[in-house]
């Protein structure tokens, strides 16, 4: 029998062991009550980030991007201004990762992998696609990108390349998997990526950014539009 930290370990019976362990369940197994335990630095750092990405989404939609101080972003959400600089570099760097956030929200290419046809994950990707970006909050967000970015074309040329582009890697990289898996013909997987993302959207997400169309995506026109393009590169 060995006591330490308030907690009895015994390695005789283990019957006794179940006996100790439920006479005071406010206990963990090394002796040290749950309710006590230190949070994680990184849980800790992960909740603010959270914290400060709501509070800068909510204001810039609410405000507009130009008319939210980074002192109003901080007010609401708790934080720091050291913490901001941090985590974003600044209010540009918030805003991205906002759009990340909201994109990585939406979901999009959950489940595909499970699927066998290349041609059903391309159309299941595309109604998930054209759902998310075509939604609300996603046309809101892509306006006040937008804003910015003929504001500072810097910073649009930045946006585009590590987010816009960096998502047509990824679709790309499955192409080339693909066609080298005999599952396509692909020459210009990067070219294919970009063909497939304008035949998803076409002119919906204008539509929709003026509000000319905010019906939900009709899936039977998607299947019509991708049609020719599952057809032209042999996926199976």
């Amino acid at each position: 029998m060995d006591r330490r930290s308030n907690v009895t370990y015994i390695t005789v019976k283990p019957e006794m062991v179940v006996h100790e362990i439920e006479k005071d369940k406010s206990l963990n197994l090394i002796g040290a009550p749950v309710q006590d335990r230190p949070e994680p630095a990184d849980s800790r750092r992960g909740d603010r980030r959270v914290a400060i990405v709501d509070a800068a989404e909510s204001l810039f939609l609410e405000q507009g991007y130009e008319r939210t101080s980074l002192a109003a972003i901080i007010k609401r959400s708790g934080g720091s201004l050291a913490t901001v600089y941090e985590l974003f570099g600044n209010k540009q760097g918030l805003l991205r990762a906002v759009v990340e956030r909201a994109r990585d929200m939406g979901d999009i290419g959950s489940g595909m992998c499970e699927r066998e046809s290349g041609a059903e994950m391309l159309r299941e990707f595309a109604y998930r696609l054209s759902e998310h970006m075509t939604a609300p909050r996603s046309i809101a967000l892509m306006r006040v990108v937008i804003a910015e970015s003929l504001r500072d074309p810097e910073f649009g040329r930045a946006f585009h390349r590590d987010v816009h582009q960096s998502f047509v890697s990824d679709i790309a990289a499955a192409f080339a998997e693909w066609t080298a898996e005999g599952r396509a013909k692909i020459d210009d997987p990067h070219g294919a990526a970009e063909l497939y993302l304008a035949t998803v959207f076409s002119d919906a997400q204008l539509k929709a950014m003026i509000a000319v169309d905010l019906a939900p995506p009709d899936r039977a026109r998607i299947d019509w539009r991708l049609a020719p393009f599952i057809a032209w590169f042999a996926i199976t």
